[in-house]
């Protein structure tokens, strides 16, 4: 009936019950794996945290001169249609510096607002189509029953953006990304159970990831691409924790898919506490 793939515990034991040899238990322990999954990758975010934070303080000193160039470049600019670019540049550094400075705080929680995660899936596909990545396709499976969630919109548009940029990098930009979103009930992040989430699916056709790197990709530095930095998982997998929620993967050539899993219930508790 379900075309996911499910993990079975199988069990044969000798008996002596009249004709009967053999007694074979089959238990179904595919959500009890995942568990276990999902503590170890959030064992991996622990460890990785602290390194992210140091990285942060290097990442913030070129920012201001980045802003400050594109500040003194869109004055020498006479076209509108040219300081448009320069706007854009001094927007995506004010809000990297914006994440920066969340990555060396001390924690706290995200400001968050109602949003519609299909804003923001688009608004990453268009940053990424600015990227010339012409050959790509990127498909949409969205469920539009899903209601508004309270995110940071930047810190989502990050991860987000982060999880999509490593999809194209591993395609090099020639293949198929979809973008899906679904509703999952009684779903377990961690060790709490959760009456309802949004999964946020991006899924690639490229390569898949080297089978001696899966366990360690969301740890800082570790990256399969001579170019790649190896930050993207590990600041991404950050800010959604800041959410409540958890990044999960399953990867296999021709088939890489990266599950944003995120509690829906954190609106009905803000409404409480108002």
């Amino acid at each position: 009936m379900h075309a996911e793939e499910r993990i079975i515990d199988c069990r044969v034991s000798p008996v002596g019950s009249g004709e009967a040899a053999l007694l074979v238990e089959m238990t179904d322990v595919t959500r009890r794996s995942k568990i276990t999954r999902e503590n170890a990758l959030l064992i991996q975010h622990g460890a990785g945290r602290q390194m992210i934070r140091q990285l942060a303080h290097e990442i913030k000193n070129p920012l201001g001169g980045i802003r400050g160039a594109a500040q003194l470049l869109a004055k020498q600019l006479e076209s509108p249609e040219l300081r448009e670019y320069t706007d854009v540049v001094i927007s995506e550094t004010d809000r990297l510096a914006g994440l920066v400075d969340t990555l060396l705080g001390p924690g706290g929680p995200p400001r968050k607002e109602p949003l519609n995660v299909h804003e923001l899936l688009e608004y990453v596909v268009r940053l990424i189509e600015a990227e010339d990545h012409r050959a790509l396709t990127i498909r949409r499976d969205y469920d539009p029953g899903l209601p508004e969630i309270r995110m940071d919109r930047d810190q989502m548009v990050q991860a987000l953006l982060n999880i999509v940029r490593n999809a194209a990098a591993a395609l090099e930009g020639h293949g198929t990304i979809t973008l899906r979103t679904r509703a999952a009930t009684n779903f377990t992040i961690g060790e709490v159970r959760h009456r309802v989430i949004a999964s946020i699916d991006i899924e690639d056709d490229g390569p898949g990831i080297p089978r001696d790197l899966q366990d360690s990709v969301f740890y800082p530095l570790v990256t399969s691409r001579p170019e790649g930095t190896g930050l993207g998982l590990p600041a991404a997998q950050e800010l959604i924790s800041r959410h409540g929620g958890l990044i999960e993967f399953d990867s296999r050539p021709g088939r890489t898919v990266f599950s944003i899993r995120l509690p829906l219930e954190q609106q009905d508790l803000v409404t409480h506490e108002r």
